[in-house]
């Protein structure tokens, strides 16, 4: 009688039984289609969080090994979701894995190409490559090509992370926003393949749905949605319990990456050095001295002349005249900073905290080299060590996709380099006790360059038996000259017969030189 009912039903409806049994068939248009991702976050030496979207609720599977036809282990989150965040746990350090991402039933991408390796050891010196994007998120030409060169430049050699200058997506950093002009744009390539760790910037704040200053207190906007941070000190540094700024290791690295234009407590701003940000960023600062090399990095800069003007806007003078100083006694290296669509440099300087005309060179400039190490006249690296700790350079790199716009007194009295004629990402290379920036145009040519070391120009006494070899190394990284051998490489040995013999080490260019005397006990 049930089925007579059934079949009645039907053919009122007009579906004959054959389609009623094909329905289940059909159901198939219900499989998951991936519509963001996947995207590497909180990534640490040990873990990684992937995060991906889809159009329908579905349980989330990641499958990951060691080879791409080989994903031998497997992450589940049973919970039904669109916005699916797996974090893979005791992973190996500085290995590359392989993965899929999908629902129990569905893989929905996964080949040669998803891959990630894991960030090396807090502490571990080795080479790293970090690449910095400002303002990157508006769809342009300029944009894709900036992202075409950084890529062309890399070659075989992956990064390490990339971070972001904030200004993520334009104009209001709604989702949709998001979704077309910076999911899309990165997904194929840096989304899916190296982790990513984020700063806001005013137009993060912009949601058109609720007002800025609204958005500014309770930080609910796409952004914050968009993206996991390492606030609970997952990645190293003091845990801040707020996805809106967090510190993070990569080898001998310690990053802060920190918050422009929101506000904690509802009242304070970045340069409030009495709010919750500035007292933990001395606390995360305080518990980090022992790293090789010191970064932070955030929106609004401290010194421009670009679109952006650092002698008007309130923002960017509070910062300079009440924050950055924090920094600067704790000795960190190097600042990186978007808002303005260009790119600016300073050498390595130290307290200057007036309007551009205030800048005196010979007070302010720890040194006046350009820093740019290529052969060039005064173009020796910056030096510094563990005593004299002193000067940081400041970089504006926000034309990764927004362009141009200059004041009329432009650059910046502060500044070595400026250009706002050309889009470029900055890219940090890092090895050992040395670091390189270089600003990667979207076409290719790098404009502008500098090298930072530590603890070089060495002297060093070394007492050995006669006829016991002795090794001696170089304190830098790059070429060597050897004033008593033909090798060429950053360590010799050598073995004099008596007395004392004193043997040198320079670079291509005599910026960097390193002595050793040598004792021949009886």
């Amino acid at each position: 009688m049930k089925s007579l009912v059934l079949a009645s039903l039907l053919l009122m409806a007009g579906i004959t039984a054959t389609q009623a049994q094909d329905a289940p068939v059909k159901a198939s248009a219900l499989t998951p289609k991936l519509l963001r991702g996947p995207y590497l976050q909180t990534a640490t030496s040990q873990t990684i969080l992937i995060r991906w979207r889809t159009d329908v609720s579905t349980r989330s599977r990641v499958k990951y090994g060691t080879a791409p036809d080989k994903l031998d282990r497997q992450t589940d989150d049973a919970g039904l979701t669109t916005e699916h965040i797996v974090r893979l746990t005791g992973l190996q350090p500085d290995t590359r894995y392989y993965y899929s991402i999908g629902s129990y039933k569905d893989v929905l991408q996964g080949d040669a190409a998803n891959t990630f390796t894991t960030l090396p050891e807090a502490g571990k010196t080795g080479t790293y490559r970090i690449a910095a994007l400002g303002d990157c998120g508006d769809n342009s030409v300029n944009q894709r090509q900036v992202k075409e060169q950084l890529l062309k430049y890399l070659g075989n050699n992956p990064l390490t992370a990339w971070i972001l200058l904030g200004d993520n997506a334009y104009s209001s950093g709604m989702d949709a926003e998001y979704q077309t002009k910076f999911f899309n744009v990165y997904k194929d390539d840096l989304l899916k393949q190296y982790p990513l760790f984020p700063a806001p910037g005013n137009h993060d704040y912009n949601d058109s749905d609720i007002s800025a200053k609204w958005a500014q207190v309770t930080h609910q906007t796409s952004y914050y949605q968009n993206f996991s941070m390492p606030s609970e000190g997952e990645s190293g540094g003091v845990p801040s319990h707020t996805q809106a700024f967090y510190s993070f290791d990569i080898g001998n690295i310690h990053f802060l990456s920190l918050d422009s234009y929101g506000k904690e407590d509802s009242v304070y701003r970045i340069y409030d050095t009495t709010g919750p940000q500035v007292t933990w960023i001395k606390k995360d600062l305080a518990a980090n001295k022992n790293k090789d090399w010191v970064i932070a990095y955030w929106h609004h800069p401290p010194y421009t002349m670009g679109s952006h003007n650092s002698d008007e806007e309130d923002e960017l003078i509070h910062i300079r005249e009440n924050f950055i100083q924090v920094l600067e006694r704790n000795g960190v290296d190097l600042v990186l900073n978007g808002h303005s669509h260009d790119y600016e440099r300073t050498r390595l300087i130290k307290g200057h905290y007036g309007m551009a005309n205030t800048f005196d060179p010979a007070k302010h400039n720890v040194s006046n080299s350009s820093g740019r190490y290529d052969g060039g006249n005064n173009a020796a690296p910056y030096i510094k060590d563990s005593i004299r700790n002193t000067g940081t350079v400041y970089v504006v790199s926000g034309s990764a996709g927004k362009l141009g716009g200059k004041q009329k007194v432009y650059p910046h009295n502060a500044m070595y380099f400026a250009d706002a004629d050309h889009g470029g990402s900055s890219l940090l290379e890092i090895q050992g006790n040395r670091l390189d920036l270089k600003w990667i145009c979207a076409d290719g040519t790098i404009r502008d360059q500098f090298t930072i070391m530590k603890n070089v120009n060495r002297h060093t006494d070394i007492t050995v038996k006669k006829g016991t070899p002795a090794v001696l190394t170089a304190s830098f990284v790059g070429a060597y000259k050897w004033n008593n051998s033909k090798e060429t490489g950053r360590s010799i040995t050598v073995t004099p017969t008596a007395g004392v013999t004193k043997y040198t080490v320079t670079d291509p260019f005599n910026n960097i030189k390193d002595t050793f005397t040598v004792h021949v006990s009886k």
